[in-house]
């Protein structure tokens, strides 16, 4: 029998599938604990839950399943343009925000071309070039904070897409309005810039990307409803851009990707401001807690502007199988080439005085 890894799209080869945090189930089943004493914080989930709103929504409308959902996405894509004071037409829905990553890739990216991203940037960038035989062009970001001057310089004629996380994962870090906006004063019209926002609610001051889609310049502002909304298991998030550039993502996009349960779920998410008050206020005080607690500690860490820290604990692979047995879950970063760090997601305050006290004892034997 033929090995259909020889006749495979030759950039498949050596392409290493994304590896996301550990779910609670397999740690349960490997390691023979109860579910119940596992807490996870590994995926910058929300720690409150999802949002009480969107609950009820799903209940009352999970009969009817049977029925296909609105393949344009009309109500939810109304009530996100008008949150921000923007057309329809700007706004375009993923299978979480990860799709429309995707949908920009087949869209304008073909082999030989060239994406740039920091080089501690979200591994899927470069994963989805890859995958359409583009090359990642990874620029150094020192003290963990993309270099947007850097990445200007780094532009060529093969550039196709720029990739910005603010803030950024897994390092937390963010760029300002003013080094946002020299950047893009440098950067020619027929390179994609994206701003990935995944964890835009969680800042007090966000910079403004969305005034370079309201001028009409090649932006993609990708967001979610996985984070501060802890609709993380439904997948749905969206990208916002002039309505020209949305209209040809639109064409990448699969019949029916963004699911009835998860439409209505956004929908009533979308305007539950009290529930995205209270994931705010726990993200801000457990932050806090955790960034004290490690330079309590000695321990290096990058302070953080999202709903995790990424800290320096030696040898990550060890403390992350030491606190795995012990039935805590964080995410080692070996894969974002940073083996002596770990990425801790912020959890409720039980969860974090506990991952705190786990930490202690691996790291400083006390």
């Amino acid at each position: 029998m033929l090995d259909p890894c020889e006749f495979s799209n030759q950039q498949l080869k050596d392409l290493v599938p994304y590896e996301p945090g550990k779910p609670i189930e397999d740690v349960a089943r490997e390691l023979g604990i109860d579910p119940d004493d596992i807490i996870k914080l590994a995926s910058n989930e929300n720690p409150l839950g999802p949002s009480p709103k969107a609950v009820e929504v799903m209940k009352s409308t999970a009969d009817q399943v049977n029925i296909y959902p609105d393949g344009g996405g009309w109500k939810l894509r109304n009530a996100i343009a008008e949150k921000f004071s923007l057309s329809m037409d700007n706004v375009i829905l993923g299978n979480g925000s990860n799709e429309i990553i995707e949908f920009i890739g087949h869209a304008f990216l073909r082999p030989g071309d060239e994406i740039i991203a920091a080089e501690h940037a979200f591994v899927v960038y470069k994963l989805m070039a890859t995958l359409f035989g583009a090359e990642t062009i990874e620029v150094p970001d020192p003290n963990f904070v993309h270099d947007l001057d850097s990445m200007a310089d780094a532009i060529t004629d093969r550039t196709k897409e720029i990739f910005i996380a603010n803030p950024n994962n897994p390092t937390g870090t963010l760029v300002t309005q003013d080094q946002i906006d020299r950047f893009m004063d440098r950067v020619p019209d027929r390179v994609i810039v994206v701003f990935d926002e995944a964890y835009y609610e969680f800042l007090d001051t966000p910079p403004d990307t969305l005034k370079y889609v309201r001028e009409g310049r090649n932006v993609v502002v990708m967001r979610t409803f996985s984070k501060i909304q802890g609709l993380a298991g439904l997948r749905i998030g969206y990208g916002l851009a002039p309505s020209a550039l949305a209209s040809v993502l639109q064409k990448t996009r699969q019949p029916f990707n963004a699911n009835h349960l998860a439409q209505e779920a956004a929908l009533a998410a979308l305007a539950d401001d009290e529930h995205q008050y209270k994931t705010k206020s726990i993200t801000d005080e457990g932050r806090q807690f955790f960034q004290e607690s490690f330079e309590e500690m000695g321990l290096e860490f990058i302070p953080s502007y999202a709903n995790f820290v990424l800290v320096k604990v030696g040898d990550g692979d060890a403390v992350f199988d030491e606190l795995l047995r012990k039935g805590v879950i964080v995410r080692a970063m070996r894969s974002y080439k940073l083996p002596e760090w770990v990425r801790i997601s912020i959890g409720t305050k039980e969860e974090n005085d506990r991952c705190v006290e786990l930490l202690r004892e691996a790291v400083l034997g006390s």
